[in-house]
């Protein structure tokens, strides 16, 4: 839990926005570096994340990832760089940053032995939000992540989901304006993660809030508006994972016919692409491939036995960019506050 300090009184460049107004990114670094003994753990990040937006920081084990949140959240001090969320220096107004922001870290920091509901009243006590409303908002976040019949249960009844969900409630309990989640279904099954990810969908739509996250798992990152692709300490690219994917062209196709060697022959005289020889199949690159494909197999004039299409994924564009696959480990990260 952060500590909860008296707000510092600060100068504000009258040309600046303030913090706090529509104007003024979620987040913004510069230069981020973050430097421990022997190792160059982040290596000068620069980012903007604007209000309300989802944004993904994808990257495999060991790239920064866990390092550069522990800086945007004040946990660990910069080496060099600046960075600012909600308009609050993280280094010279770290108190202002810690009350703008909600924080769900990759291990789970939940006490097994209370309520979910006690669990939730304790996090609310240490903010100092009013006793009187406070039931109220129990309520509210029980019900945007699911778990309102759970509110009596224990928290080491819950399933490993459903304690990430209670997680991400007690996140957002205080109403923060940034919510940082590091890693948010990591060890969870499809199904589980599936349903954090419709309960995070919940939160950005009703409550507006600014979603940080980082993680590896692909499929979470296309949930995002925006990811940023992080490999060894640096942001390689940034985008919408639409707009990352398509900068690598056309669709995959792969074909197994009945005569490959006149099926190629007719893909370029009848349809102008060029196949390449595969073992038993061809491949090929098209534009919209799922609309080419019926076309293909109804005016080849060559039995097509096998059909796939393959579009340009999130790791295909990792392994443009760095030269390996996303799902490759890189050394372990050290641990935030292992050193300063």
């Amino acid at each position: 839990m952060f500590p909860l300090r008296r707000r510092p009184r600060t100068r504000t460049d009258p040309g600046l926005p303030t913090p706090g107004s529509a104007s003024v990114p979620a987040i913004r670094a510069v230069g981020l570096r973050k430097t421990y003994p022997g190792v160059e753990a982040v290596r000068g990040i620069d980012l903007t994340v604007a209000q309300g937006e989802t944004f993904g920081f994808l990257g495999p084990n060991g790239c920064g990832k866990t390092t550069t949140i522990a800086m945007l959240c004040t946990l660990v001090l910069p080496t060099a760089g600046r960075a600012e969320v909600c308009g609050h220096d993280t280094r010279t107004a770290p108190g202002a940053v810690r009350r703008s922001i909600g924080l769900v870290l990759q291990e789970s920091t939940l006490d097994p032995e209370l309520t979910v509901e006690e669990n939730l009243r304790f996090h609310g006590d240490l903010y100092g939000l009013p006793r009187a409303g406070l039931p109220h908002r129990v309520c509210e976040v029980l019900d945007l992540v699911g778990l309102a019949d759970r509110r009596a249960s224990a928290v080491r009844t819950l399933s490993g989901g459903m304690r990430r969900r209670l997680e991400i409630a007690r996140g957002i309990l205080h109403r923060p304006r940034v919510l940082f989640l590091d890693e948010p279904a990591i060890g969870l099954d499809p199904h589980a993660r599936a349903r954090v990810w419709a309960h995070l969908g919940a939160v950005s739509r009703h409550e507006g809030t600014t979603l940080f996250l980082t993680t590896h798992y692909l499929d979470e990152a296309d949930h995002c508006d925006r990811v940023a692709i992080v490999d060894s300490g640096r942001v390689v690219t940034e985008g919408p994972p639409a707009e990352l994917k398509a900068v690598l062209g056309a669709d995959r196709v792969e074909l197994r016919t009945a005569d490959n060697p006149a099926a190629a022959r007719a893909l370029r005289e009848r349809f102008g692409l060029t196949a390449a020889a595969a073992g038993d199949s061809l491949t090929l690159r098209a534009e919209d491939a799922a609309s080419l494909v019926p076309r293909l197999c109804a005016d080849l004039g060559v039995p097509v036995h096998a059909v796939s299409v393959t579009r340009p994924s999130l790791d295909d564009v990792f392994m443009h960019h760095t030269g390996h696959r996303v799902a490759a480990s890189g050394s372990a990260e050290p641990a935030p506050g292992a050193a300063t």
